[in-house]
């Protein structure tokens, strides 16, 4: 899962990006609102965290931008600001929660959690199919009660394929999802990555559509 920090306090921002990376996400920061509005608009993201006190642009006015561009990515929305009015107007505007400033970062790492589970139609942190289960909150994988043993990569593509079961994923947007907007990216890495993961499941969970990408589906022979 990659998200969007926008956040223009540096040592708030690191310390975010800091615990994200830690919960399994790729991060990409914007430390203003022109920046934050360009990457949100450019590049495919399945979160945005976003500060509202923002220079050059204010958050408010990004996340207008955004919606009104057709981007439809789950926003949380941080504010060291007191009014209930403009938390009002952030959630009109189309944020899907609010943090305020001062917070605890397990609560935010929860209600990313929330948010994103609820974009793709996810009620419960443990996403199942068949004998796989994945722990978003432990970041842990069970193949019938057993650990499986993940390394971070390799549980993030599990993680995205999981949260879109059902749908057929093109290892180009596996690679949007999964690399961060400066890493090198090729094709044969998803194959390959998707490979280890098969082997360490033990299951055939992730099917390939030739031409097309990768599904989760349930469990075949």
């Amino acid at each position: 899962m990659k998200v969007l920090l926008v956040e223009d306090d540096v040592r708030i921002a690191e310390d975010i990006r800091i615990a994200l990376e830690g919960a399994g996400y790729v991060v990409d920061v914007a430390r203003d609102g022109e920046e934050a509005w360009f990457q949100g608009d450019v590049e495919d993201y399945d979160a945005a965290i976003l500060d509202l006190g923002l220079p050059k642009l204010d958050g408010i006015a990004v996340l207008k931008r955004w919606r009104e561009s057709g981007r439809t990515m789950p926003v949380l929305i941080l504010t060291a600001r007191g009014s209930w009015g403009e938390r009002v107007e952030g959630i009109d505007a189309g944020a899907d929660d609010y943090l305020p400033k001062p917070f605890q970062m397990p609560e935010l790492l929860a209600r990313l959690r929330a948010i994103v589970r609820r974009s793709v139609g996810q009620a419960s942190s443990v996403i199942s199919v068949g004998s796989v289960s994945l722990d978003t909150r432990k970041m842990t994988v069970e193949v019938a009660g057993k650990d499986a043993k993940l390394t971070a990569q390799e549980y993030r593509l599990l993680a995205y394929l999981m949260h879109h079961a059902g749908r057929v994923i093109p290892a180009t947007e596996l690679i949007d999802h999964l690399y961060s907007g400066d890493a090198e990216r090729a094709e044969n890495s998803i194959e390959v990555l998707v490979g280890r993961v098969r082997r360490k499941l033990g299951v055939k969970l992730i099917n390939t559509r030739r031409g097309f990408g990768y599904l989760v589906e349930g469990e075949h022979a």
